[in-house]
């Protein structure tokens, strides 16, 4: 099951430093491209009714510059609920109009959110006729999530990606990231994707991108890239037979080293193991056929570099007394590790050891409102160590606003009180998140407990969330969603965490 965990900051500020402009307007044509594209789309009641609609957007503005049809790219969507669906087969819509519109025209199922099960049936009809998939070209999975789930994800989505499923993940909550990490393709840095749903567009093109790495027709290409492997994918040229192939790959600056396999021509993809880390690979596709002949396919591939552990040290689940600390990765080279941490300023260290079997743990008996340095140091059987610092909050005792509330002020307005929260408040942030219409944020001070929010259309379902500031990080915000009933009626709203 997905839990849910606060991302660092220091992995935040690194996505932010990568974010792109966002795209504006028609997107040139992309031809030359074949494979069949799945959107997993989480249409269950964990999802907003605005949060549902950017997304189709996104998936719409993801897809758009393709080009439709048997030969090129074909496009299906399974919705993750308590039962999974699939809202139109790979082969029905062919061109780009009638795609828009079915995109468009999808609606949220709500139920429970049951990616696992929506997993499994994806492996279905990723490779069904009756699904109108194709057996011979590129699969491509666009996993959209909030970053939570009811059931089980690591056994369906390991079958489809031994399957030569690729997966792209795109959370828009806050997804656990060691988990996610894990579910998409090597390496997490180019398939999994943090983003707040106001802010997909700036992921657009460089997913796109990154899906057209896999799709392009015709050519030889490497996925799940390692620092010791990766995966050759290619087009099926040959069959059984019809012929073999023969693979050839060297290091670049090491040609004479050159490793030869071969493989039968039922073959599309084939796995290179026992790899040098930080290196690049002349790799050439050579198709052995007795009735055609097919020129040889040549790419070049870098192996990622050499993994040490830990990488990233990540600190969730914050409360008054305590916090959860995680790390990546775990490697069998490790036996232990060992977990320092102090407030700060001062000279006051403890010291708590777990061993290399696992990759996180809780500390317990803080002080509230404040701050830790907290560092994680490897012990290698080698001998060796590494660690790695991260900083940590604790929360304000009683840190969330209670009892947030709506008095109707008229037509397409209303105004949103709350009591105050515990501890020393330096304030408070009100976000709205309209259906339609832009979100606004209203900061106050920790004297005022009530804002006045305009422009909320009548019809509309909208989600106003207020969260306490502290000296050191936020406290835990409360959110409703609001119900602005037609013609006059007043509204209607309903919590939600």
């Amino acid at each position: 099951m997905l839990a849910k965990a606060v991302l660092s900051l220091g992995l935040w500020l690194q996505f932010a430093a990568g974010q792109n402009t966002p795209e504006r307007g028609p997107q040139p044509s992309t031809s030359n491209s074949e494979g069949d594209l799945l959107f997993l789309l989480d249409s269950s009641g964990s999802v907003s009714y605005y949060e549902f609609s950017r997304v189709k957007e996104f998936m719409w503005d993801l897809v758009q510059p393709f080009t439709f049809g048997p030969r090129d790219v074909q496009t299906s969507i399974i919705h993750i609920s308590t039962t999974p669906t699939m809202e139109f087969p790979f082969d029905r819509y062919l061109s780009s109009g009638t795609l828009q519109q079915a995109i468009r025209n999808t609606q949220q199922l709500m139920g429970d959110t049951n990616t696992g099960k929506a997993l499994s049936y994806a492996k279905e009809k990723f490779f069904s006729d009756e699904a109108g998939a194709r057996p011979d070209v590129p699969k491509v999975l666009v996993w959209v999530t909030d970053g939570f789930s009811t059931d089980d994800i690591s056994e369906p989505m390991q079958l489809l990606k031994d399957m030569g499923v690729t997966v792209f993940i795109v959370s828009t909550g806050r997804g656990n990231y060691l988990e996610l990490s894990a579910a998409a393709s090597q390496p997490p840095e180019k398939h999994l994707h943090f983003v707040d749903v106001d802010d997909l567009p700036i992921i657009t093109k460089e997913l796109r991108d990154a899906i057209l790495d896999v799709i392009q027709a015709n050519r030889l290409h490497a996925v799940d890239i390692t620092s010791s492997s990766f995966r050759l994918m290619w087009p099926k040229l040959l069959s059984q037979e019809t012929g073999y192939y023969t693979l050839e790959y060297a290091p670049l600056d090491d040609l004479a080293r050159k490793r030869t396999k071969q493989v039968s021509g039922a073959h599309t993809s084939l796995m290179l193991s026992n790899l040098a880390p930080e290196t690049t690979y002349e790799v050439a596709l050579i198709p052995e056929s007795n009735v055609h002949y097919f020129p040889p396919q040549t790419t070049r591939v870098t192996t990622l570099p050499e993994e040490t552990s830990p990488a990233q040290v990540l600190i969730s689940e914050s409360g008054p007394y305590s916090f959860h600390v995680s790390w990546a990765p775990t490697l069998d080279s490790v036996i232990g590790y060992q977990i320092l941490y102090g407030p700060l300023p001062g000279n006051s260290v403890k010291l708590l050891e777990v061993d290399g079997e696992h990759n996180s743990t809780v500390v317990e008996n803080l002080a509230p409102n404040t701050t830790y340095l907290v560092t994680v140091t490897a012990v290698y059987k080698s001998g060796k160590e590494k660690s790695l610092s991260a900083k940590a909050c604790t929360q304000e005792e009683g840190s969330k606003v209670r009892h947030l509330r709506f008095e109707d002020m008229g037509p397409n307005t209303l105004k949103a009180s709350w009591d105050s929260a515990d501890g020393k408040v330096l304030g408070y942030r009100v976000r709205c998140r309209r259906q339609t219409g832009p979100s606004s944020v209203i900061s106050v001070s920790p004297q005022i407990r009530s804002v006045v929010l305009t422009d909320l259309a009548s019809g509309t379902t909208n989600k106003v969330c207020v969260k306490p500031m502290y000296k050191n990080q936020p406290g835990k915000r409360l959110c409703r969603m609001v119900h602005m009933q037609p013609d006059a009626q007043g509204y209607k709203h309903r919590q939600r965490a």
